[in-house]
C-alpha cells in the first residue's frame, strides 16, 4: 500500500513538473542593427505589446554598430541563454549564416524581422517584412522623380555598404532608372553611405551637396539618413533647390514636413512588424500556424495573413506617403 502511495505521489510530481514546465512563458529576443537607432523603437513597441497580450517574454539587444558580424555574439549569447525565438534585422546578407544555423540546431526559431538574408533565405525560418521590398526602390525613384519634375542629378544616401535591405531597394532603383523612360532625364551621380550614424550621414550630404553643385533630389532610404540630410538642407536654406526623400519616421520627420524642407517621403508601420512577429512566432511554436508558403493565418488589427514565397510575410501591400496633409495622423 506504502508502495502504491509512493508510485502516485510520483506521479503526481512529474505531472507537477511537466505543468509547470508548460507553463513557461516562450521567451523572444529581437536583435537590431545597432542602437541609438530611434527606428527600432518602434519595431520593439510592436513585440513588447504582443508579449503583454499574449504572455511571452521580450528582450531587445543590439550592437553599438551596424558592422557585418556585429551581431554574431549577440546571437550566441542567445543560443547560450536557451530563447525559443531569435528575431534579427540582419546586417549582413551572409556573415551570419553559420551562427543561425547553430541557433536553429538547439530548436530556436529564427525570423529576419524588418530585413532579410538576401540569397541566403535558407538560413532562416521566415522573415516579416512591412511591404514586399521588391517595390520599394520602384516606389523611392517615382517618389523623387514627382519632387523634381522628373529631370536632373540625383543621389543616393544609404545605410552601410553590407545592409541587405538598402542594397536591394538600390537595385531596385537602378534598374528603374535604367528600364522605365519615365525616368530617363534622371541622372543618378553618387551613391554615398553614413552607416546609419547621424554625423556620419550628415558629412556625406554635405560632400553631396559641394561635389555636385546641380544636384536636385535626394533619395535616403533609411530613417536616419533621411533625418540628417533634411537638416542639411534645412540649415542651408536650400529646400527649394535640393529635395530630399526616402524613408523616414513621422515623429523625427514631422518639423522637416511642417517647414517645407522635405515635401514627402514615405515607410510603413515598424511596429505592425514586431506585433505580427510574435503572433506567427507563438502559432508556429504551438501548431496553429503552418510556416509553409501559401498558408494563412489572422493577426488581431492586421487581419488575414499570407506567407509568401521564400515564406516571406508582410504587413502591408503598399508604402505609406507621408506629407503635409497627413503627417500629424501618424505619431510613431
Amino acid at each position: 500500500m506504502l508502495k502504491k502511495s509512493l508510485l502516485l505521489g510520483l506521479a503526481a510530481g512529474i505531472a507537477l513538473a511537466g505543468a509547470a514546465l508548460a507553463a513557461d512563458p516562450v521567451k523572444i529576443v529581437y536583435i537590431g542593427k545597432n542602437t541609438g537607432n530611434p527606428y527600432f523603437d518602434s519595431i520593439t513597441g510592436g513585440f513588447q505589446d504582443a508579449c503583454k497580450a499574449k504572455g511571452c517574454e521580450f528582450e531587445f539587444v543590439a550592437p553599438a554598430t551596424a558592422e557585418a558580424t556585429s551581431q554574431i555574439p549577440f546571437i550566441e549569447a542567445q543560443i547560450q541563454r536557451g530563447v525559443n525565438v531569435i528575431g534579427i534585422a540582419p546586417n549582413s546578407p551572409d556573415a551570419l549564416n553559420q551562427v543561425l544555423d547553430d541557433a536553429r540546431a538547439k530548436g530556436i526559431l529564427v525570423l529576419t524581422v524588418n530585413g532579410d538574408l538576401t540569397g541566403n533565405e535558407s538560413h532562416r525560418d521566415a522573415t516579416i517584412l512591412p511591404v514586399n521590398f521588391d517595390i520599394v526602390g520602384r516606389d523611392q525613384v517615382e517618389m523623387v522623380g514627382s519632387l523634381i519634375g522628373y529631370e536632373g542629378e540625383i543621389a543616393i544616401l544609404s545605410a552601410t555598404t553590407e545592409a541587405p535591405d538598402q542594397n536591394k531597394w538600390i537595385v531596385g532603383m537602378n534598374d528603374t532608372l535604367k528600364n522605365d523612360p519615365k525616368y530617363a532625364k534622371m541622372k543618378l551621380v553618387a551613391t554615398v553611405y553614413g552607416d546609419d550614424q547621424p554625423e556620419k550621414s550628415t558629412t556625406e550630404m554635405e560632400a553631396l551637396l559641394s561635389n555636385y553643385p546641380d544636384l536636385k533630389g535626394v533619395i535616403a532610404p533609411t530613417t536616419v539618413g533621411i533625418a540628417a540630410a533634411a537638416q542639411v538642407v534645412q540649415s542651408r536654406g536650400i529646400a527649394d533647390k535640393v529635395h530630399v526623400t526616402g524613408l523616414g519616421l513621422p515623429s523625427e520627420m514631422r518639423d522637416f514636413i511642417k517647414d517645407g524642407t522635405v515635401k514627402a517621403f514615405q515607410l510603413w508601420s515598424p511596429y505592425n512588424e514586431g506585433w505580427l512577429a510574435v503572433h506567427f512566432a507563438l502559432g508556429v511554436l504551438d501548431g496553429s500556424i503552418k510556416n509553409e508558403v501559401g498558408s494563412t493565418f489572422e493577426v488581431p488589427n492586421l487581419g488575414k495573413i499570407t506567407i509568401n514565397a521564400n515564406n516571406s510575410i508582410n504587413t502591408q501591400a503598399e508604402l505609406t506617403t507621408f506629407n503635409a496633409d497627413n503627417i500629424d495622423q501618424f505619431n510613431f
